[in-house]
């Protein structure tokens, strides 16, 4: 028999939420595809229960030991092992720590007895707002010993369209510097671990996140799911024994890596499909050794979740998480956190087996976004342009109302910056013919020269002074460019304005 769509989304957000946590609900971005020839199913709950305690196969996958020695427990989401917390100064005791803001079901959706038929026994989602949930990766191993509190290496946003079946995932830079409610500004990764280290009211570090986000960036957050690097790397070793297929788009040269204790290694990447164990990704994730530094960083680490994603959600992927649920369940139950109940992530299951792969966007806050700048105490941090990251957040998780082509234009017309058109090849006169196909399509072109590097092999849209965004749009869009070919640039070419430096591709572009 084939395993059932719903099954295949639960099992999915599972894997991710134990595995890789950052990109975690993204999986079932699959599941409608994947089907997978495995044993027959029964009642859905005594499934999930069996997989994820250690009782797979059950004997009897219809029914429940009326003795109970037989049955699961419910699944409990155990919380990731840190610092103790602060005591309240009036009554000198721990305070409470909230698991969850509120559930994503209604009490009349709950997970019913394991007896009830299996049709009645998945809840569903029944409010019609965007869930959005925090995906934070914390810098902790468990063979250092240290217990925290810890800063996140990661942060990413992702917000679910329940009524639309849209995803948008949004990679947060961890040298954003922002507002943390109730302290002093500081970079957006410190919030985890002031939260962990002060006991933030609601759920410590998570929680300060989560309203650090929410205060910056006008959005509500109520879930949260935290990992250490254990998780990932154990997920990859047993679901993915055979490594992970991810294609290096440039040479990486990273001497000073950081190893799993203190110390440094030297790690190298050619360009070009490589299959890479855990460690290996997990590197090639996390290394900062490129021109981009932490833009590229947050690209190569959607990147890298994607492609295990589609290798754990894979029929050997499957295979093997049934294989080996009890083993994973004991080996990461310490190295999580989050408020996700079962009941939300049956639900959202259910939901996210509905969801098409091209219906989920993945964004990151790059250097379109922010400002080169210093902190108070000298530091090199990134101030977010707050205007720019709000349209990039309409785009990301409201793709139903963007701005058409003729809104563009006129934001990109109010703007009144300055166009340039550079040859960045060795075709002569390529500046010259791309600057009469611009004026053909109404775009007053200020000038035209040649970028000496002659060897673009990619047109970009180079934005300088960083206050042209609509501009660079606009003509990305006339030339058929995604936005990822828009780059802030300060090379002195020009001074201020927006320039198209122009690649091999430039010919196939006008001419087609």
């Amino acid at each position: 028999m084939r395993l059932p769509g719903w099954l295949l989304g639960i099992v999915g957000l599972l894997v991710l939420v134990f595995g890789t946590g950052l990109c975690s609900l993204t999986a079932f971005s699959l599941t409608r595809q994947t089907a997978i020839d495995l044993q027959e199913v029964g009642d859905p709950a005594v499934t999930l229960r069996c997989l994820i305690t250690g009782q797979w196969p059950c004997a009897n996958m219809g029914s429940v030991d009326p003795t109970g020695q037989g049955s699961a427990p419910v699944l409990k989401l155990t919380p990731l092992v840190t610092a103790a917390p602060a005591t309240d100064p009036q009554t000198n005791e721990p305070p409470p720590v909230v698991t969850s803001s509120f559930s994503l079901v209604d009490a009349a959706t709950a997970l019913p007895p394991t007896d009830a038929p299996a049709e009645s026994v998945l809840p569903i989602i029944t409010d019609p707002r965007q869930i959005r949930i925090l995906l934070l990766g914390i810098d902790q191993r468990s063979a250092t010993g240290e217990s925290g509190p810890f800063r996140t290496d990661t942060m990413i946003l992702m917000s679910i369209d329940p009524v639309r079946k849209t995803v948008g995932v949004l990679s947060l830079l961890r040298d954003l510097w922002v507002t943390i409610p109730g302290y002093e500004a500081n970079r957006l990764n410190t919030a985890n671990f002031i939260g962990d280290r002060d006991a933030y009211p609601g759920g410590g570090g998570p929680a300060l996140a989560m309203e650090t986000v929410s205060t910056n960036f006008g959005l509500s957050v109520d879930k949260y799911i935290l990992i250490n690097f254990d998780v990932f790397t154990s997920i990859v070793d047993v679901l993915a024994p055979d490594g992970v297929p991810v294609t290096v788009k440039e040479y990486i040269n990273d001497p000073f890596y950081p190893d799993a204790g203190y110390g440094m290694i030297h790690v190298v990447f050619e360009p070009g499909e490589q299959r890479m164990n855990a460690e290996t990704l997990l590197q090639y994730a996390r290394t900062r050794a490129t021109e981009g530094g932490d833009f590229d960083r947050a690209r190569r680490q959607q990147q890298v979740l994607d492609a295990v994603r589609a290798e754990v959600l894979s029929a050997g992927g499957i295979v093997n998480l049934v294989a080996n649920a009890p083993e994973l369940w004991s080996e990461l139950s310490n190295n999580y956190r989050t408020n996700l109940e079962l009941n939300d992530i049956l639900a959202l299951g259910q939901l996210m087996g509905q969801i098409k792969r091209e219906d989920i966007r993945f964004e990151v806050v790059n250097n379109l976004y922010v400002n080169d700048g210093l902190s108070p105490s000298g530091e090199s941090v990134l101030f977010p342009d707050y205007a720019a990251i709000s349209e990039l957040i309409q785009r990301t998780f409201y793709p139903h109302i963007q701005l058409s082509p003729a809104e563009i234009k006129a934001r990109a017309d109010a703007e009144a910056a300055p166009i340039y058109v550079y040859n960045g090849t060795q075709i002569f006169g390529l500046a010259g013919a791309t600057r009469e196909w611009l004026i053909a399509k109404g775009v007053q072109v200020t000038g035209v020269g040649n970028d000496t590097s002659n060897d673009l092999e990619r047109t970009e849209i180079r934005n300088y002074g960083g206050r042209h965004l609509w501009t660079a749009r606009y003509i990305a869009q006339l030339l058929g460019l995604p936005d990822e070919r828009i780059v802030r640039a300060g090379d002195g070419l020009i001074a201020e304005g927006v320039m198209v430096a122009l690649g091999e591709d430039a010919t196939a572009i006008i001419e087609g």
